[in-house]
């Protein structure tokens, strides 16, 4: 069985007459779901000395940048459902990262702050991950790096319900 050999793309391409994923050459989402899958594997790397995962680096992100975030809000923004939610807050409040204080306009609810602890993570992790940004997109010129923030928000919105 041959040694497969990857793409810029992050498609295969059968080497000896070993398999290859080349029958979905053309379709743009299977070329970005492989690119996506190299990009989150590099983040977890960027990730791991914070002892963070995209999701709980996501949600650190957002409450520091919100501050009284409601778990509704922040599930909303996340796009996750209020159970799992719960969990990853339940991770940010355990390490101390993350503060769940009772609404005052809602006594049911809780509005989440990060504490020192979580700022200074989430201003260290960010800054990690603003290098991995830069090192990615290092080929784009000013230009191509618009066209590609362009074609996101265009496939964003023609992906939206």
């Amino acid at each position: 069985m041959g040694t497969p050999r990857a793409h810029r793309d992050g498609s295969d391409e059968a080497i000896d007459g070993a398999a290859s994923d080349g029958v979905f050459d053309g379709l743009l989402t299977y070329r970005m779901r492989r690119a996506w899958l190299a990009v989150q594997a590099d983040l977890a790397e960027t990730l791991k000395p914070f002892d963070l995962r995209m999701i709980t680096f996501s949600a650190l992100v957002l409450v520091e940048a919100n501050p009284r975030l409601s778990q509704a809000s922040l599930a909303r923004l996340m796009a996750v459902e209020r159970p799992n939610l719960v969990m990853i807050v339940d991770e940010l409040a355990r390490r101390g990262l993350i503060e769940r204080n009772r609404a005052p306009e809602d006594r049911r609810a809780y509005a989440l702050d990060v504490t020192e602890a979580g700022r200074a993570l989430c201003r260290d992790a960010m800054q990690a991950v603003r290098a991995q940004d830069a090192r990615l997109f290092r080929g784009l010129d000013a230009c191509e790096r618009r066209a590609v923030e362009a074609a996101f928000a265009t496939l964003r919105r023609s992906a939206s319900p």
